[in-house]
C-alpha cells in the first residue's frame, strides 16, 4: 500500500493550507501574504518595483528523469531572483502558480515546496500567493519576482556607452555540459534500466544545470565598491546572445575577447570528453545564470581585483558591429545560437 498522497485527496484549498504552514515571512515591505484573494505589498518611499515572471513547462525547460524535485524548485525562484539582481534590484516578493499532472502527489509538491522555500530563505524573499491548478500534460512552474531599486538607480540594457568595459561574474558553459552528462545518461539508463548513472565525476556541472544560483552577491559587492553597472543582464540563453541584447539596446558594437572567457576546469574536461568547443559552450550553452554588465573605464580599478569578475571586452561604435576577438586577432561576428524560445 503506498504512503503517498493522491492530490485529490486534499483538493485546492487543502494542499495551499499544507503548504501555507512551512512559510515565513520575513520582507518590512510584505503586509499580507498567502491567505487572501491577493497579498498586500507596502514598498517603501523612495524605492521603485520591479516585476518580472518566468515560465518552466516539462519537456521544454526540464526533464523529471533527471531534475530532483527539490533542485528544481529552488532553480525556479533563482532564475526569477537573477532577472531581479540584472536589474540592479533587491528582490522581495514572488508568487508561484503551478499547473500539476495527475501523476503528481502531495508529498511530490510538498518537496517542490521545499526547494523554493530554501531558495526564498537565501534570497531573503517572501513567497506570498500563487494559483494551483490541474495539467492534463506535463508539470509547469509560473514564478512572478518583485524586486525593489532606489529611484531611477535600476540598471537597463540600454546605458551602455563606446568604451564601457564588458564584464561577466563567475564562469560559463558549466551549466551547458552538466545537461549533456545528464542527457547522456538518460539515454544509457534507456538503453538499460539496469545502469546506474556515474555522475560522481561531474559534481560541478551537474550542480550547475540542476541548481543554478542567482548572482545576488554580485549586485550587493558592487554597490559595496561603489560600481554602478551602465548596462546588466542575464546569462539565460547564451553570453552571444545576452551582448546583442546590450548593444542592440544601447545602439554600440562590442568586441569580446575569446581568450578571456572564464571557464572552469571541471568545464572544460567535460568539454573534451565530448569533443565540443568550449568556447561554443560559453558562448550559446545558456543557463549559466552569470551576470553580463559594462562599467566605465573609469571604475576598471574598482573591480580588476575582484576574483569572480572577469573582464572579456569592451564596447565599440555601432559601426563596428559585434566581433568574436579570437587569440590570433581576427575578428568573428558574434551570433546568437543558445536557447530559442520559440
Amino acid at each position: 500500500m503506498s504512503d503517498l498522497t493522491p492530490l485529490a485527496d486534499l483538493g485546492e484549498f487543502g494542499l495551499i493550507r499544507r503548504l501555507q504552514h512551512a512559510i515565513t515571512l520575513t520582507q518590512p515591505s510584505t503586509i499580507l501574504g498567502i491567505g487572501d484573494d491577493a497579498a498586500i505589498l507596502a514598498p517603501p518611499a523612495g524605492q521603485e518595483v520591479v516585476v518580472t515572471t518566468d515560465l518552466l513547462v516539462e519537456g521544454v525547460h526540464f526533464d523529471l528523469s533527471f531534475s530532483p524535485l527539490k533542485h528544481l524548485g529552488f532553480k525556479s525562484i533563482a532564475v526569477n531572483v537573477s532577472d531581479v539582481a540584472a536589474m540592479f534590484a533587491t528582490p522581495t516578493q514572488v508568487v508561484v502558480g503551478l499547473s500539476l499532472p495527475p501523476r503528481f502527489t502531495v508529498e511530490a509538491v510538498e518537496e517542490l515546496y521545499a526547494g523554493m522555500r530554501a531558495a526564498c530563505e537565501a534570497y531573503g524573499v517572501d513567497l506570498v500567493g500563487g494559483d494551483t491548478t490541474s495539467s492534463r500534460t506535463g508539470l509547469v512552474i509560473s514564478v512572478t519576482a518583485l524586486g525593489q531599486v532606489a529611484a531611477g538607480q535600476a540598471v537597463r540594457r540600454s546605458g551602455g556607452k563606446p568604451t564601457d568595459i564588458l564584464c561577466v561574474s563567475g564562469d560559463l558553459g558549466g551549466a551547458y555540459l552538466g545537461l549533456q552528462v545528464l542527457e547522456r545518461e538518460k539515454q544509457a539508463f534507456l538503453a538499460d534500466p539496469d545502469t546506474q548513472p556515474e555522475l560522481e565525476n561531474y559534481d560541478y556541472v551537474v550542480q550547475r544545470q540542476l541548481k543554478p544560483e542567482a548572482r545576488l552577491d554580485i549586485v550587493h559587492e558592487l554597490r559595496e565598491l561603489g560600481v554602478h553597472p551602465t548596462t546588466m543582464i542575464d546569462i539565460s540563453d547564451g553570453l552571444a546572445s545576452e551582448v546583442l541584447h546590450l548593444c542592440a539596446a544601447s545602439g554600440t558594437g562590442a568586441r569580446v575577447f575569446s581568450e578571456y572567457l572564464p571557464m572552469a576546469n571541471p568545464t572544460l574536461e567535460a568539454a573534451a570528453e565530448f569533443n565540443l568547443d568550449p568556447i561554443t559552450a560559453a558562448l550559446n550553452g545558456g543557463e549559466d545564470y552569470e551576470l553580463l554588465f559594462t562599467i566605465p573605464v573609469a571604475d576598471h580599478a574598482k573591480i580588476k581585483n575582484h576574483p569572480d569578475i572577469t573582464v572579456i571586452g569592451h564596447l565599440t561604435e555601432q559601426n563596428d558591429a559585434v566581433n568574436l576577438i579570437t587569440k590570433s586577432g581576427q575578428a568573428v561576428p558574434l551570433r546568437a545560437q543558445g536557447f530559442n524560445h520559440f
